[in-house]
């Protein structure tokens, strides 16, 4: 959907969004943007996997006209009875795909978790919606074949994360073939002046405190271990079609600069806000457009202090995987990204160390047999196949 520049949301027909994962922190922000823009974003549609409860509170207040409910189990007469007059329920993937593709949605927000969101996006892009994108691993496993279905069907893929968001905003300002260089920053975690030796003994409540961002558990121990950032550094390859020796990430402890721009011309533009998801998710939501929104804001009666200095690779081992797999390409994306969300519920149930999350990760990696083109039946086949092998290696 292309939208006038020249026009106020007050005169564009509202945007119909479908909030795909909308009991998580993210889709929870997303709906408070929404709520907040008077009657210019409307919620059609909410999905969630199993948190009934919260999705029912969801659907109460927003009067969907679909609620999906992934697992269908949870589909219960009594939930069914808890819905407002007028939403529809569907289950499954399935019922996903059917919200994704109907004429009434405009925007998909596609924040569901780990692979589970691919299937999501995938029909999302295949309808050639706006596809507000917080799910990472979408384009981790899938980016080519997402980039080239976006292409064929004129989709148009928004990214949400924070660091992409802020690349996609700086990169407004020159062409493409004008970029020489994209900078992820990352906070560096909990962990990142914990003595080295001391890392193999943390526990997963320390690795739980992110110093900077509330987040879910998976991605928490993601920031922790620094590999959000490599997947962060596979995303932005295929968002933004730029080789991966091009990307490069910085340590921010602050976490107010999501990322930097540098140009041919040496002029480097930096995104800076607080640390709020609503920011991102307004602008993907409304983009072209900004407007007033609900995010934190800026204190300039204060004095700021901001570090920029570069991971330590010793620290950070993920951080090299994430760039030899954005080169690679092919199969590496979806089966790094299985073996790691497996190794971090086997650290987060306490079967491995903390330590082990990164070689367990580069140990299926290397076993797999690689394969540079792929279709979305071989990526769905290598990420059952990944978990396998990442449950069954031993330290």
């Amino acid at each position: 959907m292309a939208l006038n520049q020249s026009a106020h949301p007050s005169d564009l027909p509202p945007r119909r969004v479908a909030v795909l994962g909308s009991t998580g922190s993210i889709g929870r922000s997303a709906l408070e943007v929404i709520a907040a823009s008077r009657g210019h974003l409307r919620c059609v549609a909410l999905s969630a996997h199993s948190r009934t409860e919260a999705l029912l509170e969801q659907a109460r207040r927003f009067r969907p006209r679909w609620v999906v409910l992934t697992d269908s189990q949870k589909a219960t007469a009594e939930f069914r009875r808890g819905l407002p007059p007028g939403t529809q329920l569907l289950c499954g993937q399935e019922g996903v795909a059917e919200v994704v593709r109907h004429a009434q949605v405009d925007v998909v927000l596609a924040a569901v978790v780990g692979a589970a969101g691919l299937l999501g996006t995938w029909e999302a892009v295949q309808a050639g919606k706006i596809v507000a994108l917080a799910n990472k691993e979408s384009l981790v496993a899938a980016g080519g074949l997402l980039s080239a279905a976006a292409k064929k069907t004129g989709a148009q893929v928004l990214p949400v994360d924070s660091e992409h968001s802020g690349l996609f905003q700086a990169l407004q300002s020159g062409r493409r073939d004008e970029v020489e260089r994209l900078v992820l920053t990352a906070s560096g975690g909990p962990f990142l002046n914990t003595p080295l030796e001391h890392l193999p003994q943390v526990t997963v409540e320390e690795a739980l405190q992110h110093p900077t961002w509330q987040m879910g558990r998976k991605i928490t121990v993601d920031s922790a271990t620094m590999m959000n950032k490599a997947l962060e550094v596979i995303e932005a390859r295929w968002l933004f079609e730029l080789p991966p020796e091009q990307i490069q990430v910085m340590i921010h402890p602050q976490s107010m600069i999501h990322a930097l721009v540098e140009f041919a011309d040496g002029s480097v533009l930096a995104q800076v806000s607080p640390p709020d998801m609503k920011l991102p998710i307004q602008y993907a939501l409304y983009y072209p457009r900004r407007v007033p929104g609900v995010a934190e804001r800026m204190d300039w009666t204060r004095r700021w202090h901001w570090e920029l200095f570069p991971p330590d690779p010793e620290r950070f081992p993920a951080l090299e995987l994430g760039h030899q797999v954005a080169a690679r390409g092919g199969t590496a994306g979806a089966v790094l990204n299985a073996a790691n969300e497996v190794a971090v519920e086997r650290f987060l149930q306490g079967e491995i160390r903390f330590t082990d999350i990164v070689p367990l990760c580069r140990a299926v990696l290397e076993s797999h047999a690689f394969q540079p083109q792929v279709d979305l039946d071989t990526i769905l086949r290598l990420d059952r196949w990944a978990r396998e092998e990442a449950r069954r290696w031993k330290p």
